[in-house]
Order: structure tokens, then sequence, then C-alpha cells
């Protein structure tokens, strides 16, 4: 027998927030890119359950996913609701996969209460980790930095590794599973708090501050042989630099490009590209998406070294579902260290 949302939830929630997009951005989005939406929350179906969203990730892919043209993924239409990885409780169900009081995570949107039928989402256990972590190191964050670093940049004990975004979400995870590994890792953040963090607390053997010093030099200083592995969140004026500083046989991961999501003029590839052919090396973009039969296999290496210390998982939480839009932009104005989440409740 099916029971109504009101006796299944304890906050008997009646109504639903979510935030849409409003216009395709020029640049950075702005307020007027965003409508605030309030529904009803309607009882889920056969099948379905109804899930309160506790945190949304926010991640630097959505900026693309606003954009109209081809992409791994369709582009958000103007009035839907914004895509993002979301995680929180079952509070009503009719899916007996999916019971009352079980959490989950899963590509749920920025909203406050959400109905699935189950497609895309896992249940996730807080008793292992916090609800946070699955949407960072043992979430989409931790998969793509480890199918990115060694699958497609098939990083081996002894590697030069150089990550760029060192101290944001991906980047911190790519370091540490390298060190893991037995590989000498190099990272590329902004600024003096960010570059100590990576090296005391992360255990990365150096680290480049992008805003202080010279990324060229500070390369040939860190990395006397050459890079075997470069993992690229930032695109740009480093990836150039980079790219001539490769090692033979480097492997090049294109992962990202956050400096080039906003610009107005137009993407800016690399001009160094020859340097692989000079040095026999490769380039390859990575989409997280195409390793999901294995995300089992990675999460449970990653949950191990987490419970024995050598992984470390660091969250910038900012509480408040209003303040989506603004809090979006932090990871433009490279304020955030860690994965940026927001707190819904």
């Amino acid at each position: 027998m099916r029971e109504t949302i009101q006796q299944r939830d304890p906050m008997n929630a009646t109504s639903n927030r979510q935030f849409r997009l409003a216009a395709r951005p020029v640049g950075l989005p702005r307020a007027s890119d965003w409508s605030l939406v309030e529904e009803p929350v309607r009882e889920p179906g056969e099948g379905e359950f109804l899930v309160r969203i506790e945190y949304v990730s926010l991640d630097p892919a959505m900026r693309g996913w606003m954009n109209e043209g081809k992409s791994y993924v369709p582009p958000v239409a103007i009035g839907e609701v914004m895509r993002a990885y979301s995680a929180g409780e079952v509070i009503a169900s009719n899916n007996p996969r999916f019971p009352v009081g079980s959490r989950v995570a899963g590509v749920f949107g920025v909203q406050q209460y959400v109905v699935s039928d189950g497609k895309g989402a896992r249940l996730v256990d807080t008793s292992l980790a916090p609800l946070p972590t699955y949407l960072s190191v043992l979430g989409m964050t931790g998969m793509t930095a480890y199918f990115g670093l060694l699958e497609v940049g098939a990083a081996k004990q002894g590697d030069t590794v150089v990550v760029s975004g060192a101290a944001g979400a991906v980047g911190m995870v790519v370091g540490q599973v390298a060190r893991i590994k037995g590989c000498r890792v190099v990272g590329i953040a902004g600024g003096a708090d960010k570059c100590r963090y990576l090296v005391d607390e992360l255990g990365f053997d150096a680290a480049i501050d992008y805003k202080r010093e010279d990324v060229r030099a500070a390369l040939r200083q860190h990395c006397p042989k050459g890079i075997d592995v470069y993992f690229d969140n930032v695109g740009g004026e480093i990836l150039d630099i980079a790219l001539g500083q490769l090692a033979m046989h480097a492997r090049v991961v294109i992962c990202g490009a956050i400096s080039q999501y906003n610009t107005t003029e137009g993407v800016k590839g690399p001009a160094n590209y020859l340097s692989l052919l000079v040095n026999r090396a490769r380039m390859q973009g990575m989409v997280v998406f195409d390793y999901a039969s294995r995300y089992g296999e990675a999460a449970q290496d990653m949950a191990g070294w987490l419970a024995d210390g050598r992984l470390k998982s660091r969250e910038d939480i900012v509480e408040g579902f209003d303040t989506f839009p603004d809090t979006l932009l932090r990871l433009f104005r490279g304020e955030n260290t860690g994965k940026l989440l927001l707190k819904v409740g």
C-alpha cells in the first residue's frame, strides 16, 4: 500500500525549489541566466522514490553543459533544471531497491527534491564515509581522477606526473593516486596556501604557484628529466608550457580547460603541439562516463586508500540553496580548495 509523502517525510515537504537555466551565458554566468522556480513536490509513482537532496556538486563541467552545441552530453535546455550531481535521503519510496531512509547519489539537478525511477542513481553507505565524500573522492570526481591517470595517462611507478588545477576536486585526487602508485608528483595551483596544502597535507613532491612563479622555469627545475604524464584541468597557456617540457613517449590527459570555459574570444588551443611529434607523445581527451562499467573497481581501491589514510578527501562546503549562482562562480575565481559542494538544507 502506497504511503503519501506527508506520512513518510518528517519535514512534510510540499514545495520544491529549483534553479533552471533561463539564458545561455556569454562569458561568466550571471544572475539573470538563472530562474529560481518553486513547484509542488509530487508523490512518487510505481517504481519511483522521492529524494530530499542534501548536497549538490558544483563542477567546472557545468559551464560547458550550459552551452548550445555538440558535446559529450546534450546541453541543458532553456527552462530545464540545471544538471548536477547531487546526494540525499530517500523519504518516500515505491521502489524496493531504494527504501526509505537510504542515502543515494545521482544526476538529480540543482533542486531541493527529486522523484527518480532509479536510473543513474546509486545507493551509498554513509557508515563507511560521510555523504559528501560520495560526491567527491568516491563520486565522479574520484572516478575521473582514477581512470584519467591510470587508464588514459597510463601512469606507472617512477613516472613524473604533473597536474594542473592541482588543488581542485580532480587534481588533488590525481596527485594522491599518483603518489600511491609510486610516481613523483608536481602540482600547479594558484596561491601559496594551496601550494602548501598540496605538499604539506597531500604529500606532493613539489607545487608551483602559477600566480607568482615562472611556470616554465619551475617545471624545468622540478621535472629535470621531463614530464611523463601531464594531467590537464586548465588548458590555455599552462597547457602550452607543459607541452614544452614533455619527456619521450609522454602522455597528456585532457580532462578539462577551466581557463577557457568563459572566454568570449574563442578557445585558445595549444600552439606547442609539435612537441607531441618530437617526443613521440600522445594527447588524449577523457570523459568519465566511458568507464561507467568499472566504477566499482575504482571505488573499491579508493575506499581502501581512504580507510588506511593514504588518500585524503577535502570538501569545500557552502551552505544555502539560494547562493547557487554566486557559489558556482567560486570555481572560476579559483576560490575553492578541494571539492566544491552546496549544502541545500
